[in-house]
């Protein structure tokens, strides 16, 4: 899978204030509604199985379903100062294809500027994949992000594929209603953007029918309860689920949710974890 905007490939030798430029850039170019050719219903994931192996699914029968989405995972882990990026590929419950790359992190973790940490690695291992998944999500946030342009939207854009973001914590933003609490198997809660966001041109002008996306540029993502415990004592964290290009921010939440598969991590990610570690375990 080729890089379409090579612009935007992440370069971790930029300063921050160039960084800081570059994503407010993509953030422009970045569309945060509904623009792709797959039937979101065909995405689902029914019911919690055993983990699918590659060309199998995860009841040990063979699929042909070709009219379903390529949905792909990607997620990370990390040998000394090395990124392990690792992208599994789905149709339905079936493993179509998974790749892997190895890249120096060359700078560390900074809040807010993950994608020049990762990218390299990620497009690296997407560089690898034979297939063009119809969505991707990503490990990381969307456009709950400072400049809108968190890790899903900067690859997103410059792979120029539907991409979702998923995090499990809040990097900014306001939720609508208090997190502090035991939500619902299923709940979602709005995160509005606040004083940390600073609003891009898609905020008010991306979309393909040219209406104008959340106008006032407030919600830009959705804490998504994909899994919750019966227990009164126990409870689970919400998923930070965001666009990150092309998906609007209640798709989104709506994919998340038809993907987590009794697990709390949608099905593409989840396996993509396994993965990476996988990998990580080997080198």
């Amino acid at each position: 899978m080729a890089v379409v905007r090579s612009e935007f490939v992440p370069d971790p030798t930029l300063s921050t204030a160039e960084m800081e430029a570059l994503q407010r850039d993509i953030a422009d170019v970045a569309v945060f509604a509904d623009e792709f050719d797959f039937d979101p219903a065909a995405v689902a994931i029914d019911g919690p199985a055993g983990q699918a192996t590659l060309g199998e699914s995860a009841t040990g029968a063979t699929t042909d379903d070709a009219d379903r989405p390529l949905v792909a995972g990607v997620d990370q882990a990390f040998v000394d100062d090395r990124a392990v990026s690792a992208v599994v590929v789905l149709r339905g419950r079936e493993v179509v294809e998974r790749v892997w790359a190895v890249e120096e992190t060359e700078i560390p973790y900074v809040p807010g500027l993950l994608s020049f940490r990762e990218g390299g690695a990620i497009l690296a291992a997407f560089e690898a994949l034979a297939c063009v998944p119809d969505v991707v999500f990503v490990d990381g946030s969307g456009r709950i992000h400072y400049r809108e342009a968190g890790l899903a939207t900067h690859i997103g854009v410059t792979l120029d594929v539907p991409t979702i973001g998923v995090a499990k914590n809040l990097l900014c933003g306001r939720p609508r209603e208090s997190l502090d609490r035991k939500l619902p198997e299923g709940a979602r809660v709005a995160i509005e953007a606040d004083a940390e966001v600073e609003t891009s041109v898609a905020s008010e002008t991306r979309r393909a029918d040219g209406d104008p996306v959340d106008a006032d540029g407030t919600r830009i993502g959705y804490a998504v309860q994909s899994r919750q415990y019966d227990s009164s004592s126990q409870y689970i964290n919400p998923l930070i689920v965001s666009p990150g290009h092309r998906v609007s921010a209640e798709t989104a939440a709506d994919l998340a949710l038809a993907t987590a598969a009794g697990y709390k991590l949608p099905e593409p990610t989840r396996l993509a974890d396994a993965y990476a570690d996988s990998v990580k375990s080997e080198r």
